[in-house]
C-alpha cells in the first residue's frame, strides 16, 4: 500500500539511514497548453554532478513521456508530456526513469520508477528537497528493489522575461543588471531559473558596444505572473541607464515558432520594431516599453534563445524555426 509523506515525515524515517544524499530543490512548472512539464531538480547536496549526468542520459532512454533531458551543471533540466508511460527497466541500460507526469488543480505529480540506487533517488533523496510538498511511496527501493514515487509539488508556471538596452555609452550593463534584478525576485517567492545572453546583429549601428540582449526565466505561483512582470518592469525602470529601454514577456514553456524565427533573425540582420511588435502580437508575448520602445527588438529576440544558453553567444548564426 502507498503511504503519503511530506519532507519532514521522511525526513524523521530516515535519520538513520547513512547512504540517503538529499537532492537540494525540485522547482516544476506546467505548460497546459503545450501538453508539457519541465521539470528543474539540483541534485544531490547541490554538488553530484554524477547523478545529474546519469539521470538525464538514463531517463531520456527509458521514458517516453521525455521530450528533452540535458545537465546543467549540477540541474537536471527535464521536458516531458503529461501522461503515462509504462516503462521497462533493465539493470544498467535503463535502470530508472519517469512513468507519468500530470497536473491536479493547484499541483504537479510526477511518478518516478528506478532499480536498486536509482530506486533511492526516486523517493528519499527527492522527497527531501525544498520545493517538494510530499511524496507517496509506493515502493522504497535501496539494494536490488524496486523504488517508486510520485513527487507532488506546487504548481508554477514558467514566465520569461526578454530584456534590451539599458546601458549607454561609459555606463551599464544589461547582462549584469538582469542578473541581478532577477536574483532579487528570486529571493521574494519567484525562483530565478535560468540566465541567457543573446548575441545580436553585430553590424548594428544602434548597439552600444557588444550589441547583447539578455533572458531570465522564473518560476510563478499561477496568481503572481503579472506581479512578477510589474515588478520587475518597476525595477529596471529605476535603474537602467538608457532611454531606449524594453522587455518583452512570455509564460510558458513551448517557444512559439514564429518568436524562434524572429529570433535567429535578429542575429543576422537588421529588424525593425514593427516587426517586432507584429511577431509578438502573433506568438503571444507581450512587449513593454520601459523607458523607450527600440529595445523591443532585442528583447523579443531574447525569448528565443531562453533555454539555449550556449548557441545564444556566437555571433551571426540564426536559428530555424
Amino acid at each position: 500500500m502507498s503511504e503519503v509523506l511530506t519532507t519532514e515525515q521522511i525526513r524523521a524515517r530516515l535519520l538513520d539511514k547513512p547512504w540517503v544524499s538529499p537532492y537540494e530543490r525540485i522547482v516544476m512548472t506546467a505548460d497546459e497548453r503545450a501538453g508539457m512539464i519541465e521539470i528543474i531538480e539540483y541534485h544531490a547536496r547541490n554538488a553530484c554532478y554524477g547523478g545529474a549526468a546519469w539521470e538525464t542520459h538514463h531517463y531520456k532512454k527509458t521514458s517516453g513521456l521525455i521530450i528533452d533531458s540535458k545537465r546543467d551543471g549540477v540541474r537536471n533540466v527535464f521536458k516531458v508530456k503529461i501522461g503515462h508511460g509504462d516503462l521497462d527497466l533493465i539493470p544498467c541500460f535503463a535502470a530508472a526513469g519517469i512513468e507519468s507526469a500530470e497536473v491536479r488543480s493547484d499541483q504537479i505529480r510526477v511518478t518516478y520508477a528506478g532499480l536498486a540506487g536509482a530506486g533511492v533517488a526516486v523517493a528519499m533523496c527527492r522527497g527531501l528537497a525544498k520545493g517538494v510538498k510530499e511524496v507517496e511511496v509506493h515502493s522504497w527501493g535501496g539494494g536490488d528493489q524496486l523504488g517508486r514515487a510520485t513527487v507532488v509539488v506546487p504548481k508554477h508556471v514558467k514566465v520569461i522575461i526578454g530584456i534590451d538596452d539599458t546601458d549607454k555609452p561609459g555606463e551599464g550593463a544589461t547582462w549584469a543588471l538582469s542578473n541581478e534584478i532577477a536574483y532579487k525576485l528570486g529571493m521574494q517567492g519567484f525562483p530565478y531559473l535560468n540566465h541567457s545572453i543573446v548575441q545580436l546583429y553585430p553590424k548594428n549601428p544602434n548597439k552600444t558596444t557588444n550589441g547583447v540582449s539578455i533572458a531570465v526565466s522564473f518560476a510563478s505561483e499561477p496568481g503572481r505572473v503579472e506581479e512578477l512582470i510589474n515588478t520587475f518592469a518597476n525595477m529596471l525602470k529605476d535603474t537602467s541607464s538608457s532611454r531606449e529601454t524594453a522587455i518583452a514577456a512570455f509564460t510558458g514553456i513551448d517557444i512559439p515558432e514564429e518568436v524562434v524565427e524572429f529570433g535567429g533573425r535578429s542575429k543576422i540582420q537588421m529588424v525593425s520594431i514593427e516587426d517586432a511588435e507584429k511577431v509578438a502580437k502573433k506568438g503571444g508575448v507581450r512587449l513593454i516599453s520601459i523607458t523607450g520602445e527600440r529595445g523591443k527588438i532585442g528583447a523579443l529576440a531574447a525569448i528565443a534563445y531562453a533555454d539555449l544558453v550556449d548557441e545564444a553567444v556566437v555571433p551571426g548564426i540564426g536559428l530555424k524555426g
